[in-house]
């Protein structure tokens, strides 16, 4: 491909997706106003949504931090408790058939069941969000970093074992290396479930309690009162806290993986 026909599909690259909102809002612009009047409130324009975030902005803020800590705290609860317990579950294959129905048991038990137990345990508030956020991110992460751990190649086991290692040279130094690639895999579906998690326990199992409401607490009011531009602002500040995690996730992800795995090879190219 010659240097200006190169130059003008980057150029093009960057500018499509500027393109494709200018789109989306002028076809919102465009439902919105052949809504009959009545109905019009149901989808605010975007001038209106981004009045809300004006207006709304204080609210908006403090339930953004509060729905953002209890996605932290559950998903670093995960990431450690189910990082410890794959290192158990990789020791055999007795050990995992004996633990792992009782981990599909706790991932297909329903969050809208857990939440009112939860609720009675612990009351509503930030520990119950922070136990949902967990358990809606540790099962892909001891999945993955389970199948990490038992995926190391045979041949390098061998090589540990004909060198006489001991086992937790086998395992923190071959092992856990080589499950890096699977782990941050689970990592980043983890990171994808947290907001979302803690907006799911803050919806059923929140509260307002000393300005400790989130995003999902935020919404059922908003929606009891339909303020739909708020109703709005607030869905889109739930989008972004997820691309926070999701960002963060990928960063680690490569200053872990950039200089040596195959994913990030091309960017050495």
């Amino acid at each position: 491909m010659s240097a200006p026909r190169a130059t003008l599909t980057r150029i093009a690259m960057r500018l499509l997706p500027l393109a494709t909102g200018v789109g989306m809002i002028l076809a919102w612009y465009a439902i919105h106003f052949g809504m009959s009047s009545e109905q019009r409130f149901l989808l605010p324009a975007p001038h209106e949504v981004a009045r809300a975030f004006v207006d709304e902005g204080p609210a908006l803020w403090g339930a953004a931090l509060n729905t953002g800590g209890g996605a932290l705290l559950g998903f670093g609860a995960a990431v450690a408790f189910s990082f410890a317990l794959a290192l158990v579950l990789s020791i055999s294959p007795l050990v995992r058939a004996s633990f792992y129905p009782y981990l599909m048991i706790l991932q297909m038990t329903p969050i809208i069941v857990m939440a009112p137990i939860l609720i009675l345990w612990v009351g509503p508030g930030l520990r119950s969000v922070t136990i949902i956020t967990f358990l809606i991110c540790f099962f892909p992460m001891v999945v993955n970093t389970t199948q990490g751990l038992i995926s190391t190649d045979r041949n390098l086991v061998d090589f540990f074992r004909m060198c006489k290692a001991a086992k937790w040279q086998e395992i923190f130094l071959l092992r856990v290396p080589a499950a890096l690639p699977y782990f941050f895999t689970g990592l980043r579906i983890a990171g994808t479930l947290a907001p979302i998690g803690a907006i799911v326990g803050d919806f059923y199992a929140g509260n307002s309690a000393g300005g400790q409401g989130g995003l999902g607490f935020l919404a059922i009011i908003y929606s009891s009162r339909f303020q739909m531009g708020a109703l709005f602002a607030t869905a889109a500040v739930s989008c972004a806290l997820g691309f926070v995690f999701v960002a963060g996730v990928i960063a680690l992800s490569w200053l872990a993986l950039h200089k040596w795995h195959d994913s990030f090879s091309h960017t050495e190219n």
